[in-house]
């Protein structure tokens, strides 16, 4: 093999590493039968969540998933798919899930979130979690619950001493 391609190739999977390394999620889709006004409103719909969305070569996502430990994804890297990834682990399964619901050709094989992969059910299910500002706001409000009943106690004692 020319040692240019070869070098191309290892720089190629040294990039998709880079992509793993640096994203929380990182979801593997099929995308045959999409038009491209289906893809174009996929990724616009992707970019406002912080999400992106790629397309590799499957023995150059296998390459360099391989190498950084995650060899059971090469279940998920057969037919023409799509890699979405974000740096938020709920993110880029929550869209592609929502978007899989519209479109029935577009399948959800797998993925990598948090460091582990994981099945397609598994995306599924990680998609119904609540976001960061979801779980921001039922922290606070169990945060706040103990304070808020003790006032509430303390007004009705002071109430019906009147």
């Amino acid at each position: 093999m020319n040692q240019n391609v070869l070098e191309a190739k290892k720089a190629h999977v040294a990039e998709i590493q880079e992509v793993i390394k640096n994203n929380k999620s990182f979801v593997v889709a099929e995308y045959r039968g999409l038009t491209v006004d289906e893809m174009i409103s996929f990724k616009r719909s992707l970019a406002k969540v912080n999400a992106k969305c790629s397309v590799f070569k499957n023995t150059m996502v296998h390459r360099a998933s391989r190498e950084l430990g995650f060899e059971d994804l090469a279940s998920s890297l057969e037919g023409p798919n799509t890699f979405v990834y974000a740096a938020d682990p709920i993110a880029a399964p929550k869209e592609v899930s929502k978007f899989a619901k519209t479109h029935p050709s577009f399948v959800i094989k797998g993925g990598l979130v948090d460091g582990r992969v994981v099945s397609a059910d598994e995306v599924k299910a990680i998609a119904k979690l609540p976001g960061r500002e979801g779980l921001l706001s039922m922290l606070l409000s169990v945060l706040q619950a103990p304070v808020r009943n003790f006032a509430c106690a303390v007004k009705a004692v002071a109430d019906k001493e009147q």
